[in-house]
């Protein structure tokens, strides 16, 4: 067994959960510290396994790394995203307006902005929903850090279409905003597809974006290599929505038939995409577009 990789499991379902680890261990009848070691990736017993695993509500087989991982919730899919990224070499995001890993801080301003006062909108809700955000937004900007330090490769298909819907919406379009904030996140969208069309145009090392040629996807989905292994990321959770406001189930594989299947897609793409100046150049036009 990995025992590291059980651990990272563990850590990701736990925020799945909304379990506090205090809950956890004492219904495990072990100490915190001992479940922050187990998640650090120390020995643990089958037995231990098998418990958590019934107390998390997951096969123990899936926290043991067998199969397919489920995430229901966007926390635990980014918690265990931010684990993935924190060894991968490659990164090859397709299909959506923006690579998150590579937005300005502006975009993270925004972003936070926008999700508290989306809570604030709650009612006798907003402090759950309020930590939800503050828990999602810390795990996001954590993979940003982790970026940034180790700087993998980093692969990006982006779309027309989505393009559009982010100029004309702005950031987190399903957040329940006042209209001057709406405003501000449409000014905020437009600036970070500009900095995009910028990096299509300078191509700089070890980042290449590319413009989908021609329609839509059936939806987004990320490939992260190692070393050791490839993974497959689907993703329903649009990386700018409120916790709150999301539902579905993402997936995470390393099954080679998943990958070798998404990556046959995603090599057909890129070859397919509009590349540098002539990529950047339709850029600008949708934001010249948007813009009226």
């Amino acid at each position: 067994m990995r025992f590291n990789e059980i651990g990272q499991q563990l850590r990701a379902y736990r925020m799945e959960s909304g379990l506090k680890a205090e809950e956890i261990s004492a219904r495990l009848g072990v100490s915190r510290a001992a479940l922050y070691r187990y998640e650090k990736g120390e020995v643990i017993k089958l037995d231990t396994v098998n418990r958590l695993a019934e107390l998390l509500k997951i096969s123990p087989l899936t926290l043991l790394g067998i199969g397919v991982e489920y995430y229901a919730k966007p926390v635990g899919y980014a918690e265990r995203l931010r684990q993935i990224e924190e060894t991968s070499d490659q990164i090859l995001q397709v299909f959506g307006p923006v690579c998150y890993l590579i937005t300005s801080d502006q975009y993270d301003a925004m972003l936070a902005q926008m999700f508290e006062e989306h809570a604030e909108s709650q009612g006798l809700d907003r402090m759950t929903a309020r930590a939800a955000a503050e828990q999602l937004m810390s795990v996001m900007i954590s993979r940003k850090r982790m970026y940034a330090s180790r700087k993998p490769s980093i692969i990006g298909i982006l779309t027309i279409g989505s393009i559009q819907k982010l100029l004309a919406e702005g950031i987190a379009p399903s957040a329940n905003v006042s209209p001057q904030l709406r405003q501000a996140a449409r000014d905020v969208a437009a600036r970070e597809i500009e900095l995009v069309a910028s990096l299509m145009e300078s191509e700089p090392i070890g980042l290449q974006l590319g413009l989908m040629a021609y329609g839509e996807p059936n939806g987004p989905f990320t490939l992260l290599r190692s070393r050791e292994r490839a993974t497959l990321a689907i993703n329903p959770f649009p990386s700018d929505a409120p916790p709150s406001q999301q539902s579905g189930v993402a997936m995470i594989t390393s099954a080679e038939d998943a990958v070798a299947a998404h990556q046959r897609v995603s090599e057909l793409s890129w070859r397919e995409a509009v590349k540098g100046a002539a990529a950047a150049e339709r850029v600008r036009a949708l934001v010249a577009a948007a813009r009226g």
